[in-house]
């Protein structure tokens, strides 16, 4: 199944994709949706008010989770263009819900920064809470995934050795169009394509079976540390290409469009606008 988070006039419903149609599943967004225990069923089975895909206007999946978790350093190719080693463990950091917009909304460049970066990642959407999961649990929570782009302010975020307030600007992260189930992309650790476009030039490509932390590892890792609740966001990291990495830098300007894609799951475009 293919689920989204609709703005309507005046509200957001939660929808299945359909064909060309969204169909209302009877929930106001996907994160009340996942609070239900038998969510799958309720989301194949719901029969509700259509609305058209052509001009639909996604919010973010989930408008407001928990709590979003951040994984960096996790593509080969990445580590090696930021002049890293291989990590052990995955390199985590937070996201808060006011960081997010939607998979078509313009992304207002703060005026605080010259350093504007993209960052492709495949997100995973925890469907079941879960603690100190188990292999089997951390693959049973994952709900599905979806299309985050982890714009980044790269000159706050070298402020200091610790990196959350280059990542935490307002309203500057987009995230969706779709939560896709596993069983439509290759199960639990699927292998996609992940590609970020500027103005059309591409920048970002790799290959999410390259993760060095697959999804279903980062369920148990973090739910070791905390619970993790329905809804609930893990982005796991970006490959190489990001413009702070290239010589000369590259930063995104008022203006351009940057897509970033992942095959089977849709993708976020959106329009660089002066803030």
């Amino acid at each position: 199944m293919k689920l989204a988070t609709l703005r309507t006039a005046d509200v957001t419903r939660a929808v299945r994709l359909d064909g060309g149609s969204l169909v209302d599943l009877g929930y106001s967004d996907l994160g009340e949706l996942f609070a239900q225990n038998d969510w799958r069923n309720q989301a194949a089975g719901a029969s509700g008010t259509t609305y058209p895909v052509e001009g639909a206007d996604f919010a973010p999946v989930v408008p407001s989770p928990s709590k979003v978790v951040c994984v960096g350093h996790n593509y080969t190719n990445h580590i090696k263009e930021m002049g890293r080693d291989l990590p052990s463990h995955p390199t985590l950091f937070p996201k808060f819900a006011e960081t997010l917009i939607g998979a078509g909304d313009d992304i207002v460049k703060p005026g605080e920064t010259d350093a504007l970066d993209w960052e492709v990642e495949l997100a995973v959407v925890v469907g079941k809470r879960v603690r100190r999961a188990d292999e089997q649990q951390a693959a049973d929570a994952i709900a599905g995934f979806t299309v985050m782009n982890d714009v980044s302010l790269r000159d706050w975020q070298f402020r200091t050795i610790e990196w959350t307030q280059g990542k935490i600007w307002e309203a500057t992260t987009p995230v969706g169009p779709y939560v896709v189930t596993p069983d439509e992309v290759g199960g639990v650790r699927p292998a996609l394509r992940v590609t970020t476009t500027v103005d059309g030039e591409v920048m970002q490509q790799d290959d999410t079976g390259t993760l060095l932390f697959d999804p279903v590892f980062l369920v148990r890792y973090i739910s070791t540390v905390i619970t993790l609740n329905p809804g609930d966001i893990i982005a796991t990291g970006t490959p190489a290409g990001v413009g702070n990495a290239r010589d000369p830098k590259v930063f995104l300007l008022p203006g351009q469009t940057v897509v970033t894609e992942i095959t089977g799951l849709g993708a976020c475009v959106n329009k660089v606008v002066a803030g």
